[in-house]
């Protein structure tokens, strides 16, 4: 049986050879297109300076302030008078204070008579828990054994404390609690001195200082028939209630 069309005018008979003519051509142009170079132009700047013809400004008028002329020097005496010389000036002459090897200088000898020696006495700092004779608060003169006055001081200290203690304000309102621990020292002469604080804030820390400064003046304890200083230690609880 004979085909129906003519094979040499098949449209589908150079399919193949087209494709490849037209994906040669479209890589060919894709790699031209790369290898295209562009250049900036140069710009040209003109720059115009616009000059006048004319400066016109206005000067100030100024005062010209006129000064008197200086007065004239003095003129010379019509005399001239005659004064006889100065009497003649002795110099004082100043010697060398600088020793040569030929001065000789005595040995100071000095006598142990001589010499005054003081005795200085170190400051000596007992603690509260071994002292012999402890300080005596006032109010606790009566009392006669040292446990009985240990105890009395203590409580007097207590008592000092809640009697004049006050919350700072700032501390209550940032809610800041907690205990301070004050350490202090009682002087020969029975006062407070040396006042040592540590606790969480400085709130509460000046507070305690405050409260303890405030301590009166207490008879000073006794180590061996003397008076000493005395170490003294107690926590201070700061603590808000509802």
């Amino acid at each position: 049986m004979k085909p129906k069309k003519n094979p040499n005018v098949e449209i589908g008979r150079n399919s193949s050879l087209y494709f490849m003519i037209g994906l040669t051509s479209v890589l060919f142009m894709t790699w031209q297109s790369f290898e295209v170079k562009f250049y900036e132009e140069e710009s040209k700047v003109s720059e115009v300076v616009q000059l006048t013809d004319e400066l016109k400004e206005d000067v100030p008028i100024t005062e010209m302030i006129r000064t008197a002329p200086p007065p004239p020097p003095p003129s010379a005496p019509a005399v001239i008078e005659i004064v006889d010389d100065v009497e003649d000036v002795k110099e004082t002459i100043i010697e060398s204070t600088e020793s040569s090897q030929e001065t000789y200088i005595e040995d100071a000898v000095v006598r142990i008579e001589d010499v005054d020696v003081e005795e200085v006495e170190e400051e000596v700092i007992v603690p509260f828990a071994v002292i012999e004779h402890v300080p005596v608060f006032p109010g606790c003169e009566d009392l006669q054994t040292q446990a009985e006055r240990k105890a009395c001081f203590n409580e007097k200290v207590q008592e000092h404390i809640k009697a004049n203690f006050s919350y700072p304000s700032s501390a209550l309102e940032m809610g800041i609690t907690g205990r301070v621990y004050v350490q202090f020292v009682i002087d020969t002469n029975g006062r407070v001195v040396g006042i040592e604080k540590r606790g969480p804030d400085k709130l509460l820390e000046q507070e305690a200082g405050r409260i303890i400064a405030a301590l009166p003046k207490v008879k000073p304890g006794e180590q061996r028939g003397k008076p000493v200083s005395v170490k003294y230690s107690i926590p201070i609880n700061f603590i808000m209630q509802n």
